[in-house]
């Protein structure tokens, strides 16, 4: 396929969205978000795979087995403080190649009738990765079940686990203007036509402003808030599993553990950071995750918490550093160097060991969630 085939979907995209910004008025962020992400034809996620370190991102999973085999651990660990419940479902939301599934199941034979139990449920909106995550799932030792969303899963016992799931969920943006709120959105520039352009506008309702964390509610006018009104959906649907089965839900992300103000949406192509709102559909769109928020959602729908912890923490805790030099024991010189540089990218401070958070929610009154605190 020539360059030139390869960029039409994305220009249709574009006038798609240039056309119903003129029929209906500049867009929320969120809806530019979400057409740009998920357009069955033409979104990001609709027309290849991003995720490998020849795509545009690469994810923990992708640079090292190890992040995988001690999520495995962790899953056949909260299985068996379940009670080692017969059947379990398995489920992944956001699974993308479908490594750290891969990698899951390996280390899970170490548990004696996980396995055996389980089933395997991927939560997944795009086409072209869920053909990447069959192939790399072919010779698993569960058959792949794909569904749309959570709620289409049947309930039941469940693991759920989502490593950089929540920050693709679309957010809405709203700024601080002469004392009140507005939303932010994407119009196209009056002097031409053919740009995205950021705008304000119609006032927040009363529902939106509760949205935003107390502390920031009355800052100053220029303040950037971000409503990430999707988590309340995902923590909704967690809950309600959970309130019937027992259950345990694990996220890694990148985000803050606390309130904060200013713009994080950011997009990526070939690794490089771009404009959010050039070419929709050409790069990937995420924003910070507020865990704060996640884990007071999550308590108010009467899930334990576990975390807010560094991955870096979350990792050695559960013994990473340990399995580095096991797999290094089998490799020459050239490997263990390799290794070592996994270990730093997934566990140090300048890297990946504390912009990403981790997170555990269970149904009330099982046993704490390894390797994180109670929150």
């Amino acid at each position: 396929m020539s360059a030139e085939d390869e960029f039409r979907p994305a220009e249709q995209l574009a006038q798609q969205l240039k056309d119903r910004i003129r029929s209906e008025g500049p867009l929320p962020v969120s809806v530019f978000m979400a057409e740009a992400l998920l357009d069955p034809m033409a979104g990001f996620y609709a027309t290849k795979d991003p995720l490998s370190a020849g795509g545009d991102f690469i994810t923990a999973p992708e640079i090292s087995q190890m992040f995988g085999e001690l999520v495995g651990l962790w899953a056949a660990e909260v299985w068996g403080q379940m009670g080692a419940p017969d059947p379990v479902r398995l489920i992944e939301v956001g699974p993308g190649t479908g490594r750290m599934m891969s990698d899951v199941l390996r280390a899970a034979r170490a548990a004696p009738g996980f396995l055996d139990a389980a089933s395997l449920h991927l939560v997944e909106a795009s086409a072209a990765l869920k053909m990447v995550q069959g192939r790399t799932l072919a010779s698993a030792p569960l058959q792949a079940r794909w569904e749309s969303g959570l709620e289409k899963i049947a309930a039941g016992p469940s693991i759920i686990l989502g490593n950089e799931f929540l920050d693709c969920l679309p957010i809405r943006q709203a700024v601080r203007h002469n004392g009140v709120w507005r939303e932010r959105v994407v119009g196209l520039s009056p002097q031409d036509t053919g740009r995205f352009i950021f705008g304000l506008g119609p006032h927040l309702s009363e529902v939106d402003i509760n949205e935003i964390a107390p502390t920031l509610r009355d800052a100053e006018d220029g303040t950037l808030v971000e409503l990430r009104l999707s988590d309340a959906t995902v923590i909704d649907q967690i809950a309600q599993r959970f309130k019937t089965h027992p259950g345990y839900a694990l996220f890694i992300d990148y985000g803050s553990d606390a309130p904060e103000a200013g713009d994080t949406l950011q997009a990526l192509k070939a690794h490089q950071k771009v404009e959010p709102l050039d070419a929709p559909g050409t790069a990937d769109l995420t924003a910070w995750v507020d865990f704060d928020r996640i884990a007071r959602l999550a308590r108010n729908a009467g899930l334990d918490v576990y975390g807010i912890s560094h991955q870096g923490d979350f990792l050695k805790g559960l013994g990473v550093e340990a399995r580095a030099a096991a797999l290094a024991r089998t490799q020459d010189e050239a490997g263990q160097a390799k290794i070592a540089r996994q270990l730093h990218r997934l566990t140090a401070p300048e890297e990946m060991g504390t912009l990403f958070k981790v997170i555990a929610l269970c149904s009330p009154g099982l046993p704490p969630a390894p390797g994180l605190d109670a929150f």
